[in-house]
């Protein structure tokens, strides 16, 4: 079997975002947020379209939304480009749909409280060590909780997760590898395919049981990422070469100008003057 990568926004979308999906999300969200307890009984996905109610204020597309026990609502974003401003938007799109829950002259205790979940294809938080972290208002110095805490950011770093097929414990544990290897499997591993909402992930992502559109959008999509994460890696190069060079002018050796600006030695000797 080959299985589509729950990494892109279009395979994430089809995997935990339709309705055909509530049991996943349910099995997912315990996981990520309520370390597998079965705090979510039920939930019911949303529209991840947020409209704004004040002209002139940014649309927002997210990858899903849901309302779940408590009367909470979810807004989940899988994320594999390191983008400027990403941080800033994740913020934006928590405040925005705590927001836009009220209409005018409705009361402020009317409002709920929005978890914001973000899934990264890259580190966010280079100083944590861990996989998940949740941020929310504290007071600076003596790091109270604010007197309620309606909006939570949760982090979910794929590239700080190391474990392998055999050391999967938890259901968290499972889920976060579903996300990051799928795409690499060939058949659902037995440790996986016993947990049911698991296992109908695993078809759900099955590139069979996907249409000729289907595939081309999520090929379109891939070819997207690809082309973006080539790009930026054009350009570090560049200013890695450009700053070798601007070392070789005040005499250091290349040795060290490769050890500084991560360029190997034979691509320093290269930008060498007189090479």
């Amino acid at each position: 079997m080959i299985f589509i990568n729950p990494k892109t926004d279009f395979a994430f979308k089809k995997i935990f975002g339709s309705e055909q999906s509530k049991d996943i999300l349910i099995s997912f969200l315990n996981a990520i947020l309520y370390n597998a307890n079965p705090t979510i009984e039920d939930l019911e996905i949303l529209n991840p379209y947020l409209a704004p109610k004040i002209r002139g204020i940014k649309d927002t597309y997210l990858d899903v939304k849901a309302k779940i026990t408590g009367d909470k609502t979810v807004i989940i974003e899988m994320q594999v480009l390191n983008i400027e401003g990403f941080e800033k938007r994740i913020l934006y799109n928590a405040a925005k749909a705590y927001s836009i829950q009220l209409d005018s002259g409705e009361d402020y205790t009317l409002l709920n409280p929005v978890i914001a979940l973000t899934i990264t294809d890259f580190e966010m938080f280079p100083n944590l060590d861990k996989v998940i972290s949740r941020f929310v208002l504290k007071e600076q110095d003596y790091l109270v909780d604010y007197l309620i805490y309606d909006i939570e950011l949760v982090f979910v770093e794929l590239p700080k997760f190391n474990k392998e097929l055999d050391d999967l414990e938890t259901l968290t544990d499972k889920w976060i590898y579903f996300l990051k290897s799928a795409r690499s499997l060939q058949t659902v591993p037995e440790t996986m395919g016993e947990v049911p909402e698991i296992h109908k992930a695993f078809e759900i992502a099955n590139q069979a049981n996907l249409n000729r559109e289907e595939l081309e959008d999520l090929q379109k999509r891939e070819i997207f990422i690809q082309d973006q994460r080539n790009a930026v890696k054009k350009a570090v190069k560049q200013n890695a070469a450009e700053i070798a060079k601007r070392l070789f002018d005040i005499g250091l050796n290349e040795e060290t100008i490769s050890q500084t600006t991560g360029l190997s030695l034979e691509e320093v000797q290269s930008l060498k003057p007189g090479n």
